[in-house]
């Protein structure tokens, strides 16, 4: 796949951690997807706390990063009135403050897909009513 591809925390746990239910999954996607893949610190941060069990967890995330699989870009100062915006919209849901980064993003790079297995996605809108294209699981989960 050659275009950008952003990418939320489920799919980047379930592609380093082999005990996921979406492992292969995830690796069948990232194997198709062209790095970088296009994230922001809100999404580091959940993987990495989901992955404390995990010997290798923080590390290897911080090493996705080394090797340029991950790009950050994204500056939560610079666009914290549009993640403001975001996650009172979506409070009812309720949005994290990395889904709201990631809808921003999906904002900024108007065609690329957000790999997920957070079923709040098909919800919601970016530039606030169009749909975010998404490369989703199977059965997204909620």
């Amino acid at each position: 796949m050659n275009q950008r591809v952003i990418v939320d925390t489920g799919p980047l746990v379930a592609f380093l951690n082999n005990r996921d239910s979406h492992h292969a999954w995830a690796l069948a996607r990232f194997a198709e997807i062209q790095p970088p893949l296009l994230t922001c610190e809100a999404v580091l941060s959940e993987a990495c706390f989901l992955l404390r069990g995990w010997p290798p967890g923080s590390r290897s995330i911080l090493e996705l990063l080394e090797r340029r699989v991950l790009q950050i870009s994204f500056s939560l100062a610079d666009q914290l009135p549009h993640v403001c915006r975001l996650m009172k919209k979506y409070e009812d849901i309720p949005s994290s403050l990395a889904d709201a980064c990631l809808v921003r993003r999906a904002e900024w790079y108007d065609s690329s897909p957000i790999l997920t297995l957070d079923a709040d996605f098909r919800v919601y809108r970016k530039h606030k009513r169009r749909t975010i294209p998404l490369l989703p699981a199977p059965k997204l989960e909620r």
